[in-house]
């Protein structure tokens, strides 16, 4: 479940609960006016019984229009993160935690930094989640996606394999994958690069024919530079020749 505890902060102190579902304002505000702006804007976007006031009032002093600025920075954007923080201490911003992908990661401070005035700083530390990776490699689960010998063709198992892709990015929702051939040293370098990028974009265009938005699509070819067995035997060799799926970063 996605949650994210808030962590405002204008002193030197903070608790943080973890509770999924849950977010938890903490820190200490100038004024009952700013801490019950704050508490408004959180529960209008993520629901009164959502929100655990742990703020209080006390004598710290805060930046001009500091509730304004804040308030700005709580949007509908927030609940794209996953086991995050959102920490505001004076005119210092910075946020943490989980998002889908790496465009969202970015759209987020970038959004963040356009609110704000220029006397404010923001630190990014938002990471993209492993769990959409592990929706790929548990689909693939080490199966080699095969083709006609020295050839960019489909062979009737490797189109089953994509079948099986094809359904689970449908669960990504859009997001961006990136389609990444490789292949064993055998023969010149040129040929092998030029090899693993066909094969590649055969996929992509494969896995466009049943339904994944081509744009999210990236096909990339990286020939014999990323080995992941020996090529000294038969069998590493057949390890190399593959198909990787990646989450786009």
């Amino acid at each position: 479940m996605r949650y994210l505890p808030l962590l405002l902060l204008c002193a030197a102190f903070a608790v943080q609960a973890q509770v999924p579902g849950q977010v938890v304002a903490s820190g200490t505000v100038a004024d009952e006016a700013s801490k019950t702006a704050v508490l408004a804007k959180l529960r209008e976007v993520y629901g009164a019984d959502k929100v655990l006031d742990q703020i209080t009032v006390g004598q710290v002093t805060t930046p001009a229009n500091w509730s304004d600025y804040v308030q700005k920075l709580i949007t509908p954007d927030l609940k794209q993160v996953s086991r995050g923080q959102l920490k505001i201490d004076g005119t210092t911003v910075s946020v943490r935690g989980e998002v889908a992908n790496e465009a969202q990661r970015q759209r987020i401070a970038s959004d963040f930094a356009t609110r704000l005035n220029p006397t404010y700083t923001v630190t990014n530390g938002l990471r993209v989640s492993a769990a959409d990776q592990g929706v790929l490699d548990r689909t693939l689960a080490n199966r080699i996606v095969e083709f006609e010998s020295g050839q960019a063709v489909l062979t009737p198992t490797g189109k089953n394999i994509l079948d099986e892709m094809a359904a689970a990015m449908l669960k990504l929702k859009g997001q961006k994958v990136e389609i990444i051939g490789h292949t064993d040293n055998v023969g010149l370098r040129a040929s092998n690069q030029n090899l693993s990028q066909a094969r590649a974009e055969a996929v992509r265009n494969y896995l466009a024919g049943k339904g994944i938005p081509a744009e999210t699509l990236v096909a990339s070819g990286s020939g014999p530079d990323r080995p992941i067995a020996s090529n000294d035997t038969v069998e590493g060799r057949a390890r190399n020749r593959r198909i990787e799926f990646r989450m786009a970063q």
